[in-house]
């Protein structure tokens, strides 16, 4: 006998079976009815990662597949939580449905149309904030984002209130007064204070990155990428010769690696 699944039309409704039927006591998958939200919750985190690859490399039959991926860890987390009798996938859908309507008022309501882009941002921010009711300015700015993007919204959130340095020129020579800091941490030796050192600088370099206008963690996944390009290279050079990065030394992988650049640069 088919299975009724294999005869849905494509659509939300078949994926949700397609869920339900992977979380069936009694016909279910042995992997996914042993999973709960904090061992999916990795699995969303690297599927939303995928997810920017895929469009940082304008690679769009990817990005089709990786957007089904994360969709799919919605209505996963969405079918653990109606079985615990919490919310369902509908009560989703509409919960976002709403929030956006609501934080657009100068779409679905009467405000103006005529609002600059930064002034909508700031209705944005001003929404939000009532939405969080008398939290704590930073409350609400999720622990589990990459430590380099929580920095970042962190200071945002911070300079709305008005704690926030007034030009880069400062944050620059914060950057640099961190930068004594972790030298003379280093000269301690004790792995603590280093570490912390290291923590308050990359926190003001994400500090940097904000007052330039800079996603730092797209500045750092774009340098990961060219490093990677320019390793691959001298790994090919390399292999030229007959020989691979462990036959090298750094002079001459140094040497290889300023061709790389001279390359890239035409």
């Amino acid at each position: 006998m088919t299975d009724p699944i294999l005869d849905m039309p494509d659509g939300l409704p078949r994926l949700r079976a397609v869920m339900a039927r992977l979380r069936d006591p009694e016909r279910g998958c042995p992997w996914d009815l042993e999973q709960d939200f904090a061992t999916i919750a990795p699995y969303t985190i690297e599927e939303a990662y995928e997810v920017a690859d895929a469009i940082e490399r304008d690679a769009m039959d990817e990005l089709r597949g990786e957007l089904g991926d994360l969709l799919f860890q919605s209505v996963y987390h969405a079918q653990m939580a109606e079985e615990r009798g919490a919310f369902d996938l509908d009560d989703v859908i509409a919960t976002i449905t709403a929030k956006m309507i609501d934080r657009h008022p100068h779409v679905f309501g009467e405000q103006s149309r005529d609002k600059s882009a930064a002034q909508q941002s700031a209705d944005w921010e001003a929404v939000k904030a009532a939405e969080r009711g008398r939290a704590g300015t930073l409350d609400g700015v999720a622990l589990g984002l990459p430590a380099l993007l929580r920095a970042e919204k962190l200071q945002k959130r911070a300079a709305r209130v008005g704690f926030d340095w007034p030009d880069t020129a400062q944050v620059a020579a914060k950057i640099a007064e961190e930068a004594q800091e972790l030298v003379e941490a280093r000269e301690t030796l004790d792995p603590a204070r280093i570490e912390d050192e290291m923590g308050d600088m990359l926190f003001a370099l994400a500090n940097l990155a904000r007052h330039l206008g800079i996603d730092p963690e797209a500045a750092l996944r774009g340098t990961n990428t060219k490093f990677t390009r320019r390793f691959a290279h001298i790994e090919a050079r390399l292999a030229e010769r007959g020989r691979n990065p462990a036959d090298s030394d750094l002079a001459e992988m140094d040497t290889l690696w300023d061709e790389a650049k001279r390359i890239e640069k035409g």
